[in-house]
């Protein structure tokens, strides 16, 4: 079992961040963390099924790839992928910030999906995988 930090992120957002160039997480709060970390989907999605739907197919139109069909394509409630982050700003020209934090993202890779609970904030949790740097 390999133990690693973790940080839930409500549906479609988690999706956007591992298959559609979402550079940035938005919070309400700073950290001067950095590293690799897990990303946790949330059991909740973000809005209304036909909405979030709708969100996906722009962002893939966006990213040139396939957008999910139905909203159980979207994984919740468990590990997707792993991101690394490299800072923590207060601004950015990204199409992504909206503030008033925003963790900066790189190198997103899908996982095998994990079940597992979230927290708030980060969380430890282990995989019983190798997850690559």
């Amino acid at each position: 079992m390999i133990i690693m930090s973790a940080l839930s992120v409500r549906q479609p957002w988690a999706w956007a961040i591992i298959h559609c160039g979402k550079d940035i997480e938005n919070r309400t709060w700073w950290t001067n963390r950095t590293g690799r970390i897990l990303i946790h989907a949330g059991k909740v999605l973000d809005g209304r099924p036909d909405d979030v739907l709708e969100t996906c197919a722009e962002w893939a139109r966006d990213a040139g790839i396939a957008a999910p069909q139905s909203v159980h394509d979207l994984q919740t409630g468990g590990i997707v992928g792993a991101v690394d982050i490299v800072g923590c700003v207060a601004e950015s020209p990204s199409k992504w910030f909206f503030g008033p934090y925003g963790l900066q993202l790189r190198n997103p890779i899908a996982l095998p999906f994990h079940p597992c609970k979230g927290k708030l904030s980060f969380f430890t949790v282990g995989v019983p995988y190798e997850v690559p740097a």
